[in-house]
């Protein structure tokens, strides 16, 4: 019988979390790392390493990436998968050994590269996402691809369903990787297409503000469940007020109002699109804290003059 490849996986946390117990219950883990996670994560990973007899060690910064090189050295490997490991891998480390490190990539390659794919295809208002599996070089998101493994977005998929979507396959992605180079002494793989490459930073205000007259009501809805919850919500303004809009739904209904106004109230709150459409505000985020669009009237005295 063929013995058991042993693999070592570096992760960033909770997303992690399915995968590391699938491959660790499958008996494929031989150690963790874990990079920039917060202490209960930290924690909780160090714990399960003790009782399985795991070898173990935390990345907090760039800096302590140095250190990683002799403890894959220590661990012996037979490979390295990476799950939204935040830090580079250097051409040190990486020369362990060819074609031994291979990243799981929350998103279709090469198509959305970067940090958050998943926050730009709910953006973008994709259909379809992917887990990518690709060897993994000295640049993010750039190695050669063995399989992109596509999964639909539902309609009303937010980030936080998407990321729990998207986690518990990545479970079955991860270890039909880990069956894959169990029995097969080479895995197929491709060079990316430059050509329709595309690398998204991680979203900053501008990417996550709602802009009344430029967007859509489709786009305005797709955008607040990108950012939830994440991002605690849509950034937009609303009555000059700064909030940020949690969860909301499509209004397929004219109005005469300028964009950015409020229509009408019932159990939500009804705002004029550009495009003569309407979005229903149901939850949003203010200086009052998290409320529902019923609190945001009864605590905002404006609101009466309004709708009376």
């Amino acid at each position: 019988m063929e013995t058991q490849k042993k693999i070592l996986v570096l992760c960033g946390g909770k997303f992690a979390f399915k995968a590391l117990q699938l491959l660790a219950y499958e008996k494929f883990i031989c150690a963790i790392g874990i990079g920039k996670g917060n202490y209960t994560t930290i924690d909780a990973l160090e714990r399960e390493s003790e009782e399985n007899n795991f070898g173990f060690k935390s990345f907090p910064d760039n800096k302590s990436i140095s250190e990683m090189r002799n403890w894959i050295d220590t661990i012996q490997p037979d490979y390295i998968f990476c799950i939204s490991f935040p830090f580079l891998l250097t051409e040190s480390i990486l020369s362990y050994g060819q074609n031994k490190f291979i990243n799981f990539h929350p998103g279709p390659l090469p198509q959305y590269r970067g940090p958050m794919p998943i926050f730009e295809v709910l953006k973008n208002q994709e259909n379809e996402t992917a887990i990518c599996a690709h060897f993994m070089n000295t640049k993010f998101d750039e190695g050669n691809i063995i399989f992109n493994d596509p999964i639909t977005i539902e309609t009303g998929d937010t980030y936080g369903k998407l990321s729990v979507k998207l986690s518990e396959h990545m479970a079955q992605v991860a270890l039909n990787m880990a069956n894959m180079l169990q029995f097969a002494n080479n895995i197929p793989n491709e060079p990316q297409d430059e050509t329709q490459s595309y690398y998204y930073e991680k979203p900053d205000l501008s990417d996550t503000y709602i802009n009344w007259k430029r967007m859509t009501a489709e786009e305005i809805i797709s955008l607040i469940n990108a950012c939830n919850p994440w991002n605690n919500g849509a950034d937009a303004t609303l009555l000059g007020e700064q909030i940020k809009i949690i969860s909301a739904y499509l209004l397929n209904e004219p109005h005469e109002n300028q964009p950015g106004t409020i229509v009408s109230f019932t159990h939500t709150l009804n705002i004029a699109c550009e495009d003569n459409k309407q979005i229903a505000i149901e939850i949003l985020k203010t200086d009052y804290g998290i409320i529902t669009a019923s609190q945001y009237m009864t605590l905002n005295p404006v609101m009466t003059g309004i709708l009376n």
